[in-house]
């Protein structure tokens, strides 16, 4: 594997009382896409919300443990969680464009951050609008509200939003399972691209999907790490069992 990117160092999450990731240590490796398999309730959403701190928007929640993103650990207590946050990007399961235009949820990011003047927000927002695929659909009604657009559209425009602050990892939560097998098709082919220039983490609970995406592979079972490595050697070469039993559809 190349040097990981993002490394996870004995990480531990308690929702109140319940302790729902275990001493959990992995690697991400950079420019690749990562996906987090596993059955519902297993702690993929949680291990990929830890990896730019969302999982603090929970109530009572506790984490301990490391990750460290390009060797910071993002938990640190000099870490500027906004700045942080930037780099990390997430697209949610399901779009939630923000109640303007187009053309301004893209602009949204780069306006807070203080990046570039209009002429450059237009050439930002042409660009992102490209890099998620959906230009040549919008580009004659970017002043018209997000709202206006399909679903799979809208989750297209949200990838394009997330890209618009040039995150360096994207994490995607099941980012496909709103969608029709069409839009979902053009995310994906949209992630295939991307992984050229940023590290991309993906939870999702198909395996076909994993399969198809996947160039590193993290199983997750009851909050433990249970097998991690390269998609050809969980998919074809599984060393546990309870890999095997679920790559095989006999448990979860």
């Amino acid at each position: 594997m190349l040097s990981p990117q993002i490394q996870i160092q004995d990480l531990n999450v308690w929702y109140g009382n319940d302790h729902v990731l275990k001493n959990v240590s992995a690697g991400i490796p950079p420019k690749c896409i990562t996906a987090i398999i596993g059955p519902s309730g297993c702690g993929k959403t949680t291990l990929l919300r830890c990896l730019n701190r969302l999982i603090e928007e929970v109530y009572d929640v506790r984490v301990k443990g490391r990750v460290l993103l390009d060797g910071i650990d993002v938990y640190g207590s000099e870490v500027d969680v906004t700045e942080m946050r930037s780099r990390v990007g997430l697209l949610a399961p399901k779009p939630f464009p923000l109640p303007m235009s187009i053309y301004d949820n893209i602009a949204f990011g780069p306006r807070i951050h203080g990046k570039g003047n209009s002429a450059h927000l237009d050439q930002l927002v042409q660009h992102h609008l490209r890099a998620a695929g959906l230009w040549d659909e919008v580009k004659d009604r970017l002043r018209a509200p997000a709202s206006r657009l399909s679903t799979g559209q809208q989750q297209r425009l949200c990838l394009a939003r997330a890209l618009a602050v040039e995150p360096e990892v994207l994490l995607c939560d099941e980012a496909t399972s709103a969608l029709d097998p069409t839009s979902a098709k053009c995310v994906e082919t949209q992630l295939q691209k991307l992984k050229q220039e940023r590290t991309i983490v993906v939870v999702t609970h198909m395996l076909r999907q994993a399969r198809r995406l996947a160039d590193y592979v993290i199983f997750m079972w009851m909050g433990e790490l249970v097998e991690s490595g390269s998609a050809t050697q969980v998919f074809d070469s599984p060393q546990d069992e309870r890999t095997r039993a679920y790559l095989a559809g006999d448990i979860g």
